[in-house]
């Protein structure tokens, strides 16, 4: 996919609370001409949500329906919640640019495992003490579901040696920074 179209599809993780978020809107903010793959959902919109911006907000029903027309590059199942890649639409974004991908662990091992010109990059925290911090002063979980979300991180962590590249969000302008040059070097791999 990448090679003939000569666009980097980057697929970023990292635990819940690390900041990918704030790291990725920085990345756009440097670097305009990135485009943003948008994954499916059955979770209810978080406040200040857009259907189409941040998530595509589908039911359960019409979830299952895409696994079973293989319309998705990768599904998961994370806290009750079916969370997905819509093929199509990443597709259709690698014709015009650079594509970032926010998706867990195993959504980006699947990536990978299907399309290996995919760059995997995993945010880290700086420390466990730093992300439980940043999961609590979010104020929008419980302690239980922050206690999950903390189990979670540790098996994500496992995981950071499959991946392309690690980066540290110590600092979100310099993590911004240095997946922006993972990106470029990147392009010039797949221009050679």
């Amino acid at each position: 996919m990448n090679k003939i179209n000569k666009n980097v599809l980057a697929v970023i993780s990292g635990p819940s609370g690390v900041g990918k978020g704030t790291v990725i809107k920085r990345m756009f903010e440097l670097c305009p001409g990135l485009c943003e793959s948008v994954s499916c959902t059955t979770r209810a919109p978080r406040e200040g949500e857009q259907d189409g911006r941040e998530y595509f907000f589908v039911s359960r029903e019409r979830f299952e329906q895409m696994i079973e027309g293989g319309e998705l590059l990768e599904y998961s199942a994370h806290f009750d919640n079916y969370y997905g890649t819509p093929k199509a639409f990443v597709e259709e974004k690698l014709k015009t640019g650079d594509v970032i991908l926010e998706i867990d662990v195993d959504g980006a091992l699947s990536v990978k495992a299907a399309h290996p010109s995919a760059v995997l990059i995993m945010i880290l925290p700086p420390s466990m003490e730093e992300l439980a911090k940043r999961l609590k002063s979010r104020g929008t979980e419980s302690d239980e579901k922050i206690a999950l979300r903390i189990a979670r991180a540790d098996y994500e962590l496992s995981k950071k040696d499959k991946y392309d590249y690690c980066v540290v969000n110590d600092e979100v302008n310099r993590a911004a920074e240095r997946i922006l040059d993972i990106i470029r070097k990147e392009k010039e791999v797949l221009h050679d």
